[in-house]
């Protein structure tokens, strides 16, 4: 009688062991599509100029003691500064700055350009937004629920 016992109470140590197998991969699926949906919603107002910004987007999971972390962001080193702009200059030109005067307390120095606009195009263009990280999981709040309730229904 205490085979049966054993038999039994190992056959269902290893049923949930199968059962939290299964919870963990269906996790790691929804966490991956929410992270696909947010990056897209993302990345559609991610202010380009050279691409670098919008080109360094990653995904990241990783499973840890309460259960499976998903992140997303940018590895552009400007990026934290770019999301966290006012977007204040948003549709106007990127105008010249132009050159300091010749002027200075030594005397006469040679003029140096300011730098900064490039002349070309237009700040935050194309579809450009502040806090586009933000602006993607707020959009898409209702449909990451969707996504676990789907995948991690039994």
């Amino acid at each position: 009688m205490g085979a049966k016992v054993k038999g039994i109470s190992q056959v269902v140590r290893n049923l949930n062991k199968i059962i939290d197998d299964i919870q963990g991969k269906k996790a790691a699926r929804a966490t991956y599509m929410s992270l696909s949906v947010v990056g897209a919603d993302a990345a559609a107002i991610t202010p380009v100029d050279t691409s670098t910004l919008i080109n360094s987007q990653f995904k990241n999971m990783e499973t840890s003691s309460s259960g499976i972390v998903g992140t997303l962001g940018y590895t552009a080193e400007y990026a934290k500064a770019v999301h966290n702009a006012s977007g204040k200059l948003k549709g106007q030109p990127r105008a010249d700055f132009g050159m300091t005067s010749n002027r200075s307390s030594v005397g006469p120095q040679k003029p140096k350009a300011f730098g900064g606009g490039t002349g070309q195009g237009n700040y935050w263009d194309p579809h450009g937004e502040p806090q586009f990280l933000v602006k993607a999981l707020e959009k898409n709040k209702d449909t990451i629920k969707d996504i676990y309730k789907k995948e991690l229904k039994p």
